[in-house]
């Protein structure tokens, strides 16, 4: 893994992401993968504080746990689709691989509002990819509808 942190990554703009896991070394893994490509990274420990920090300032990105202490991923996904002014916000769900077997409803990830997912284990450069992916396509949908406007 050090090897990937010495590859050098382009730097993107500085997007701001919020990610959410009750586990601490996830959460840091998250952080610091992100924040060598450029991003601008918060982490908290369950859904209620990640309502609080969307309220405060709403992230560009959103990558959540499912399992987790108060309120869980899914959980959190339904209560951000149900307001108006972050319905729209890209959701990655993070579940471990027993998350399905405990909520079969993370299958359905794009019923619940969820835009994609990454089930951990993950390897740093496939959350790489998949934000980069994500955050492009949402940045080229917003440019077009500023365009039309």
């Amino acid at each position: 893994m050090a090897e990937f942190f010495e590859a050098e990554t382009p730097v993107l703009n500085a997007k701001r992401i919020l990610a959410v896991d009750d586990i601490p070394d996830i959460a840091r893994l998250i952080k610091v993968t992100l924040e060598r490509c450029g991003y601008e990274v918060e982490t908290v420990e369950n859904g209620v504080l990640a309502l609080a920090k969307i309220k405060e300032r709403t992230p560009d990105l959103l990558i959540t746990d499912v399992l987790m202490p108060e309120m869980d991923g899914l959980e959190l996904t339904a209560k951000i689709r149900a307001d108006a002014a972050h319905a729209d916000l890209p959701i990655i769900l993070l579940p471990g691989k027993a998350a399905d077997r405990v909520l079969p409803d993370v299958r359905d990830f794009r019923k619940r509002g969820t835009t994609n997912i990454l089930t951990k284990p993950f390897r740093p450069p496939e959350l790489i990819a998949l934000v980069d992916s994500m955050l492009s396509r949402f940045q080229t949908i917003d440019e077009s509808v500023k365009d039309q406007q």
